[in-house]
């Protein structure tokens, strides 16, 4: 732990206290160890979890820290990323993880329990019907996200959940320019303005890492998001 340590103080110039590094270490060995029951993620060496998960969730601090947050979700979360990096960190954050697959969510809160964090947890649902829920839908500081779906569907799924004033993040690689250029209509739809894509420098093997920001400047219209795949098969454009 000792060079992610370095690397997390190096890149994002964040100090991890022994705690926090221990939290770590238990949340790679309960990962490596339920890889081998069932698929959790492609990622099985050791220095690349520290790095590609562990590293890189922390990333989103990195435009997250300006606007004090409070309340965080997590869509598409798979095995907890970015939202348990950031909770063992960031313990103020309230932070709550969103997965349809349930084997995903038992893992999930399995090392919330295992690590002893309160203040997070894990919830087995779509994106698409959990925003239309009033205890969801525009309650959240932040609504965060990586590897889930294209911008334009993204912005779709990701919006709904954001208070006004509040704001989305994606986590996305080389084309994220592309991307958000295409999500501008959906962006302007959905009631959002586009911040930045920020590029961020990380250790070498991870390239072209990028941070698209959007904040909620007006409510989201109540028909979205749409269900049945239409924020991937038909993104919005405007009329």
């Amino acid at each position: 732990m000792d060079t992610f340590s370095r690397y997390v103080s190096a890149y994002l110039d964040i100090s991890l206290d022994d705690n926090q590094l221990e939290k770590f270490r238990q949340y790679e060995e309960i990962l490596l160890n339920r890889n081998r029951e069932f698929n959790l993620t492609a990622i099985r060496e050791p220095a690349d979890i520290r790095t590609k998960h562990f590293l890189d969730s922390l990333t989103c601090w990195l435009v997250m820290q300006d606007s004090s947050p409070q309340k965080v979700i997590d869509i598409g979360s798979g095995a907890g990323f970015p939202g348990i990096p950031l909770k063992i960190v960031f313990p103020m954050l309230d932070i709550a993880l969103v997965e349809s697959t349930g084997k995903k969510v038992r893992f999930c809160n399995e090392v919330i329990q295992l690590l002893g964090l309160s203040g997070i947890h894990a919830i087995q649902a779509r994106a698409e019907e959990l925003a239309h829920q009033p205890e969801h839908r525009a309650q959240y500081d932040w609504a965060i996200a990586r590897a889930v779906a294209p911008m334009p569907a993204l912005v779709e799924y990701l919006l709904p959940f954001v208070n006004q004033g509040g704001r989305m993040l994606a986590q996305k690689g080389a084309s994220a320019k592309q991307e958000t250029d295409e999500a501008m209509d959906a962006i302007t739809i959905l009631g959002g303005e586009l911040i930045e894509v920020r590029k961020i420098d990380l250790p070498e093997g991870i390239t072209d890492h990028h941070l698209v920001c959007i904040q909620k400047v007006s409510d989201t219209p109540l028909l979205y998001p749409r269900s049945g795949g239409l924020p991937i098969k038909k993104p919005l454009l405007k009329k």
